[in-house]
């Protein structure tokens, strides 16, 4: 079967226009504990101002949480579909949409194993593949492991990526640096790997780029700089910095680095946490930013938003969604119109 890249793919930037945006309604009290409430209310904020622009497609275990998500987002724009999943980090668990230059949109399913086997969740191995049926789009599979929230795209053929994600021996030990940019080429028409190192302290997925490095359009790219003398995340925020200064784009061009603060320290039960400002969603109307209540939350919401002119800046309280493990970007995938 030919390739994605071989029939005219691509993966868009998120900034492109959506027809619809998957998520999944957080559920299971067993994970959340005390947080399902509060993790419930950041989401609801997060849908609701999504849907302001497009469609949400809602995944839901069971009628009565059916019956609470339909509540929750009351004469909003949306769809909700019954079926198993383990929890709601859609980023990694559902497929990539990809497009083609003539519009036709289908999916790219990879391989998922639990992010290097820490969290294996019943069912979540199976979300992308419903996902694919419930979407009506044209599929394409492969079996080695990619998770959304590892990679970031400028619609134009360039990914970010990191070295501690993607060669990371608990994914795909089989593959090197060169047989990874080969398949993301074949995959989603990713012509330029940019190569960067480590993610965030304590990142459970081990790195995923869209806690550090983000496209904000094409040729400029947003990340953190250090927030307070105690940031834990100095050091790799800044050679995030300076590696991205050195790329190029799959187009020749020097990136724009933009940097705004990062949240600083975040402490939570066991030490601090992976707080990201760059772990926005990007909607057609709306960009859902992550807030921690602290004092560099107003900063990174104005300066983000003077990178998405026309699009409403919608900041959210994170600190909830965070126990899980991440924040909105982590919890969405977009489906190009």
């Amino acid at each position: 079967m030919a390739t994605p890249q071989e029939q005219g793919f691509l993966q868009p930037a998120e900034w492109m226009p959506h027809a619809a945006c998957w998520v999944a309604w957080p559920s299971d009290a067993s994970l959340w504990q005390d947080n399902l409430e509060p993790a419930r209310a950041a989401w609801t904020r997060m849908a609701r101002a999504i849907a302001s622009g497009e469609r949400v497609e809602v995944l839901v275990p069971d009628a009565g949480n059916e019956a609470l998500a339909r509540q929750a987002l009351a004469r909003v724009d949306a769809r909700f579909h019954r079926m198993p999943f383990g929890d709601i980090w859609l980023r990694d668990t559902a497929p990539i949409f990809v497009r083609k230059i003539t519009g036709e949109v289908a999916s790219a399913r990879f391989g998922f194993n639990g992010w290097g086997g820490k969290y294996v969740l019943e069912h979540d191995n199976e979300v992308a593949a419903r996902i694919a049926i419930l979407a009506g789009l044209r599929e394409f599979c492969t079996p080695w492991i990619l998770e959304g929230g590892s990679i970031d795209v400028d619609g134009e053929g360039t990914c970010l990526t990191t070295r501690q994600c993607l060669l990371n021996q608990n994914r795909n030990p089989q593959l090197d640096a060169l047989a990874i940019e080969g398949g993301l080429q074949e995959q989603l028409g990713i012509a330029q790997t940019i190569w960067l190192g480590d993610g965030l302290l304590n990142d459970h997925t081990d790195g995923h780029v869209d806690n550090v490095a983000r496209f904000a359009a094409t040729g400029r790219v947003v990340c953190m700089r250090p927030s307070g003398s105690d940031d834990p995340n100095r050091e790799a925020l800044d050679a995030i910095a300076r590696e991205l200064s050195q790329a190029r784009d799959a187009k020749g061009r020097k990136l724009e680095v933009v940097r705004i603060p990062s949240p600083g320290l975040v402490e939570g039960k066991d030490g601090p946490v992976p707080a990201s400002y760059v772990n926005f969603y990007i909607g057609n109307r709306a960009v859902v930013v992550p807030a921690y209540g602290t004092p560099y939350d107003d900063e990174a919401a104005r300066m983000i938003g003077q990178l998405f002119p026309g699009r409403s800046i919608v900041p959210v309280d994170a600190r909830a969604i965070l126990t899980g493990g991440g924040a909105f970007h982590c919890i969405t995938q977009q489906v190009p119109r």
